[in-house]
């Protein structure tokens, strides 16, 4: 243990001390390549002064422009045995470069320009768009330039060592991880509780889709796929796909914070929720299972606060969000199991199917999966309810939709939150530089601390939720599923 100790703190020092500058593109991408570095390198220096930096996607040393997730740094294997698919994964990395420097641009004050040559931001995103489309020649005639892109494009876990280090985590994760234990069960007896008395609750819809289910598997198995193994969908077929599986929800409510809504500034540090109208907002993302890519649908709520439930609860503060998935069949696009955090990254649940069980290999020292709901099997498009708890926002049950109407919820693209208008017409991020929701933090960062999650309460932008205090798991693993499920019909 000691030893363990040693080694992990050893380690985070030697990190502490380095850091990370700016790495020059290699001398083999070419002129243009080397121009456009210099331009990036303005642009930040921009960036960074107005502290409008995007965190969702990161950025790869030596090749400005392009940006990596945790899927496409999974998919690297791939690119680098096929053409054709090291060809749609570099357009993924441009495309995740070009949406996040949109952002920064867009969040730039009207005063940060002219920068270098271009005058304003629309001048400032055309060269943007020249210089990351300027990688994919050199790229595609280089091989060894190609061998350093696909290794350098790496996504860093979320978990700070150093605070392991001197938070002893080799010796607290025990007490931490027997609390989470206590915690699930007492979490699954109150499901059980639910199930057999469920208290009156406030139901929400969303905009229901125009097909059939049957029209909807048939729509699904026409969808022409990448050579990763994506579905290619245009912005009109991923709304589709979204409004039809929408979840309907229904909430215990004690007060206006069990009111979710749309986030917008208001002139103060945190955004605030407009509870006026309820919105969802939404997302498509993807998780690879064995040799097949399985598409992901990412919807999100967010309320005013999570209200304190007594005189020293460290787990409220303002803003609390509840993030719900629904992993879909890759061959008519049924759901196969739906998983579901807070905003924090906290409280990670899944819901799996019949057909999807969990493996028999899980290790006993890390939080791995909690599964304490089983969903009925699902026909594509067939909607599920999802249930939550006064002030909370615990999930506690999901069912089959029955049809009964509700309040209705428009639905809105998660990008939004990334550049929403101020009061003084410009946009601005709810997430800082460093992925989290500013004002956002819980008491309980003190407390959780030697865990290694920094500002463990806190809201935080996709990408950056680590999952687990004891062991290590992210919500955009692209293994998460994989590692932890066996799913019967693609295992055959």
């Amino acid at each position: 243990m000691i030893r363990c100790f040693a080694s992990l703190l050893a380690a985070s020092l030697l990190a502490g001390c380095s850091t990370v500058g700016r790495v020059a593109p290699p001398p083999s991408a070419g002129a243009e390549v080397a121009a456009c570095a210099q331009w990036f390198e303005r642009l930040d220096g921009a960036i960074d002064h107005y502290r409008v930096r995007d965190a969702e996607a990161e950025r790869i040393a030596g090749f400005a422009g392009l940006r990596v997730d945790r899927l496409a740094a999974a998919l690297r294997d791939r690119a680098a045995t096929d053409t054709a698919a090291f060809d749609a994964w570099l357009a993924r990395l441009q495309r995740l470069g070009a949406e996040g420097r949109a952002v920064e641009i867009g969040n730039l004050p009207r005063g940060a320009f002219p920068i270098d040559s271009a005058p304003d931001a629309a001048k400032a995103s055309a060269q943007t768009q020249r210089c990351i489309d300027a990688w994919r020649g050199p790229l595609l005639r280089d091989a060894d330039l190609r061998a350093s892109l696909i290794a350098r494009a790496e996504v860093p876990d979320r978990y700070a060592d150093w605070q392991r280090a001197l938070g002893l985590y080799p010796i607290l994760r025990w007490p931490f991880l027997a609390g989470v234990q206590h915690m699930e069960l007492e979490h699954a007896a109150r499901i059980r509780q639910w199930a057999a008395a469920p208290p009156p609750m406030r139901r929400y819809v969303g905009p229901r889709g125009s097909m059939s289910a049957p029209d909807l598997t048939r729509w699904w198995q026409e969808r022409p796929r990448d050579a990763l193994g994506l579905p290619l969908l245009s912005a009109d077929e991923a709304a589709t796909l979204l409004a039809a599986n929408a979840p309907t929800i229904e909430i215990e409510t004690g007060g206006d914070y069990d009111r979710f809504g749309a986030l917008a500034w208001r002139g103060t540090l945190a955004p605030t929720v407009d509870t006026a109208a309820p919105v969802v907002y939404q997302r498509i993302a993807a998780t690879r299972y064995r040799d097949r890519l399985l598409l992901q649908l990412v919807y999100s709520l967010w309320f005013p606060e999570r209200p304190a439930q007594g005189r020293f609860d460290l787990l409220s503060g303002p803003l609390d969000g509840v993030v719900l998935r629904i992993t879909l069949a890759p061959d008519d696009g049924r759901p196969l199991i739906i998983d579901t955090i807070h905003a924090c990254g906290c409280y990670h649940l899944f819901m799996p199917t019949a057909e999807t069980r969990l493996r028999d290999d899980a290790p006993r020292n890390v939080e791995w999966a909690y599964a304490p709901i089983t969903l009925p099997a699902l026909q594509a498009g067939e909607r599920i309810v999802v249930r939550l708890t006064s002030a909370s926002h615990y999930v506690i049950g999901a069912a089959r939709d029955d049809g009964v109407t509700g309040a209705p919820y428009a639905l809105r693209n998660d990008n939004q939150l990334r550049r929403l208008t101020t009061p003084q017409g410009e946009t601005r991020s709810i997430f800082g530089p460093d992925g989290l929701v500013a004002g956002s933090e819980r008491a309980e960062r003190f407390l959780f601390w030697p865990m290694g999650i920094p500002s463990a309460g806190a809201m935080r932008q996709w990408g950056h939720h680590a999952t687990a205090f004891v062991g290590r798991r992210h919500f955009d693993d692209a293994d998460l599923i994989e590692r932890r499920f066996a799913i019967t019909a693609l295992d055959r």
